[in-house]
């Protein structure tokens, strides 16, 4: 079993994590992220429940590529005993391809908090020791949590509730430096990460705002975190990875480096054309994805309105030979 000392030498040996994010973390989008520099990869969150009652779809959300092993699996739910449940059939049907189970305690999303789930699960801390107890007593491999700064608008009760989340046998945790009502509005608060860190013995994890290699350089040096989950700064910029692997090795230069329209081009035909092969039911969800890869270049707004007409490989490669044209 990895301890909380091996999990920390994990992350001393790479600190760049990509973030589970629903409807993003596709396995080829995982892998591109993998290979960009992510030392560890999550799935999208994965419904205790959904997998409980046999949803196919949800099943589907565990396919892995062979690339990207080992990743992380995220779960959430409200019921202790069908967390633990499921913990166990992800352990049994990934095997090696499994790295760790985090527990999802920060999702502010209604659908998710409204049902007693995610987020909701820190006004409920004696429930939240429940599931992650039965968890950690249910698998082999290490478990960890990730959480918010607190519930409501003003709360600040992320240093409590780690020393609670440590008692209950995680190995590591997760902290966002907004509360769940905030949802992404404002600034994370930084703080809550040193503060955190601070106050527990385990590997502590930073999350929020991270855009810039320059993000993960501060979270790491100046709040003490062992690792940084990098969410949605990586959407459409996978190269944050590489550049903020840049920055840490000393390499100035390569962290500031901006991705050309045809390597943008290029990566996002690639992903396109994994998706199509490997996952075809999910080629519409590439909109968003190539609308991500083009944020900020002259002509985005153009490619957004039109990325919306894509439903075949063939009308994503007519719109790439159409911007390779434009530059």
């Amino acid at each position: 079993m990895e301890t909380h000392s091996l999990l920390k030498e994990r992350f001393a040996a790479n600190p760049l994590l990509l973030a589970p994010m629903a409807g993003v973390n596709d396995p080829v989008f995982r892998l591109i992220c993998k290979k960009m520099g992510a030392g560890l990869t999550y799935t999208e969150m994965i419904s205790a429940k959904g997998m409980s009652h046999g949803n196919a779809r949800t099943f589907e959300m565990l396919t892995l590529e062979d690339g990207e092993k080992p990743v992380a699996v995220q779960l959430f739910g409200s019921e202790p005993q069908v967390m633990a449940r499921q913990a166990a059939e992800v352990e049994q049907r990934l095997g090696e391809g499994l790295a760790l189970i985090d527990i999802n305690m920060g999702c502010p999303a209604r659908k998710v908090a409204g049902k007693g789930e995610g987020a909701a699960l820190m006004r409920e801390p004696e429930r939240a020791r429940a599931i992650l107890s039965a968890v950690a007593k249910a698998v082999e491999l290490p478990v960890t949590v990730k959480f918010r700064k607190g519930y409501a608008l003003g709360d600040d009760s992320a240093v409590t509730f780690a020393r609670m989340v440590q008692d209950c046998g995680v190995a590591a945790l997760a902290v966002h430096g907004r509360t769940a009502q905030q949802f992404y509005q404002g600034r994370s608060d930084r703080s809550v990460v040193g503060r955190v860190k601070a106050a527990v013995d385990i590997p502590v994890i930073a999350s929020g705002d991270v855009f810039t290699a320059h993000d993960v350089a501060s979270f790491l040096s100046e709040q003490g975190a062992d690792a940084v989950m990098l969410a949605r700064g990586a959407q459409g910029n996978p190269w944050l990875f590489r550049q903020a692997a840049a920055l840490l090795a000393g390499d100035a230069a390569t962290a500031v480096a901006v991705p050309t329209l045809q390597e943008r081009t290029e990566l996002a035909r690639r992903h396109v054309l994994g998706v199509a092969q490997s996952y075809p039911a999910k080629l519409t969800s590439m909109r968003r994805h190539v609308s991500w890869y083009f944020k900020g270049t002259a002509n985005a707004s153009a490619i957004r309105r039109a990325v919306h007409s894509c439903t075949t490989v063939e009308d994503y490669e007519t719109l790439f030979s159409q911007i390779v044209k434009q530059r």
